[in-house]
């Protein structure tokens, strides 16, 4: 989602007759998007603040900006530790983002915009400058109604509210005739999703009716949260092609105990019955998670259960991050008493625990055919790089006028995190 809004932005202001910057000591204006979800992402923005205030000393007329989820969580207080900032937006503020540019040149206050808009429709823009021609994310819903103990998402970016299934699908439409063959479906809690329009679309109708538009090869959607997961979503899943067999399902932790004091919803027991009922299904789906190690009060044994979680489910791919206390959470008035060494142990046991997993089943690809859409360059000895339908990254050698395109691959090699191929023309 951050991706898509920096799109927006990027897109706003080269309506207005601006172009990229090849780096930052060239540019006029200079935004950083942010993320608040963990601590580590704030102290990386003060971080490159920091470096900017040189080129800002040097250029006065330098318009510097902070937007997106930490603008919004940190406010005006930005202004103070970095003065040198003269632009300060919240989240999905690309569409006037060429009018705050504007402000801040004036010079004479700093151009902010914190508000937080109603209606999902009026942050939506048709100037987006997309960093790929194939694949494009799409914004379903905006902001979250539910109140886990540990996120910011609804400080930042308030409360759900979905667009109208009939611009979904009239913007999907559009990048289809476009050329483009993936779409990525966004939202907080996207699979919560319900069409305020008279067509009353449920998440899981929103699917099929995306599947049935000629030329769209394939649709995935983030992230879903469990307890939103009906048999109709799976269904769909199952039967229309064109849905990635693949479901991100954040967990956050494999204790019932702990889940219940990061407010979640859904117990262990109910969380396994989810991934029961995706797994019963013919058509396999692959299912990935996040998870949080270090939760105020996780013990010993509910660590354990985290772990016995992953031996029980067999996740394709797990995000795990240690627990960062963030303004406003209820998870503050909580005893944070795991101690921070104890945190990085539990955190390194948990990615070598999945390390394995990810490898055994990477493994049972060898020789297999699959179809992989090439987005890129591989960062490997490989040319090119793509993804499965499940979303396993696969690298292999192949001619640039590949890209974009879905093509036969035969996998000749594995690792914990990818696997290697074959192009078969």
């Amino acid at each position: 989602m951050n991706e898509l809004d920096s799109e927006k932005i990027a897109g706003n202001l080269q309506r207005t007759g601006m172009q990229a910057a090849t780096d930052m000591s060239g540019a006029d204006v200079v935004i950083l998007n942010t993320c608040s979800v963990r601590e580590k992402a704030v102290q990386k923005v003060y971080a490159r603040l920091g470096e900017i205030r040189q080129l800002k000393a040097a250029r006065q007329d330098l318009v510097v900006g902070v937007v997106g989820c930490m603008a919004q969580l940190e406010g005006e207080r930005i202004l103070k530790k970095a003065p040198h900032v003269n632009l300060l937006a919240g989240p999905q503020k690309g569409h006037v983002m060429a009018e705050l540019v504007d402000q801040a040149q004036d010079g004479r206050l700093p151009a902010l915009d914190l508000r937080m808009d109603d209606d999902p429709e009026s942050l939506e823009t048709a100037h987006v400058l997309r960093e790929s021609r194939w694949r494009a994310g799409v914004t379903v819903s905006e902001g979250c109604n539910r109140s886990c103990s540990f996120c910011v998402v609804p400080f930042t970016r308030g409360g759900q509210r979905d667009r109208e299934s009939a611009n979904i699908i009239r913007e999907v439409e559009d990048l289809v005739a476009r050329g483009y063959v993936e779409v990525m479906l966004l939202g907080q809690t996207v699979n919560a999703y319900r069409d305020p329009s008279q067509a009353g679309l449920s998440f899981a109708g929103l699917l099929r009716r995306l599947a049935s538009i000629e030329g769209l090869m394939r649709i995935r959607f983030t992230s879903p949260h469990p307890s939103d997961f009906s048999d109709d979503l799976i269904d769909a899943i199952a039967t229309c092609p064109q849905i990635c067999n693949h479901v991100h399902l954040p967990v956050q932790s494999g204790s019932t105990r702990i889940l219940r004091a990061m407010r979640r919803g859904y117990t262990r027991e109910s969380y396994l019955e989810t991934v029961a009922r995706i797994r019963r299904q013919p058509r396999p789906i692959a299912v990935s998670t996040d998870i949080i190690v270090g939760f105020p009060g996780e013990t010993d044994a509910d660590f354990l259960d985290t772990l016995r979680l992953l031996d029980e489910v067999q996740y394709d791919c797990v995000f795990s991050f240690l627990y960062s206390p963030r303004p406003k959470t209820k998870a503050l008035e909580l005893c944070d008493n795991v101690p921070d060494e104890e945190k990085r142990t539990r955190l390194k046991v948990l990615q070598e625990h999945q390390r394995l997993i990810q490898f055994n089943k990477n493994a049972a690809y060898e020789g297999q055919v699959t179809e992989v859409l090439v987005d890129g360059r591989a960062r490997t000895n490989f040319t090119l790089s793509g993804r499965m339908s499940n979303n396993k990254i696969v690298n292999f050698d192949g001619p640039d006028s590949l890209l974009g395109r879905i093509v036969n691959v035969e996998i000749s090699g594995f690792g914990a995190n990818s696997l290697k191929g074959v192009w078969i023309p």
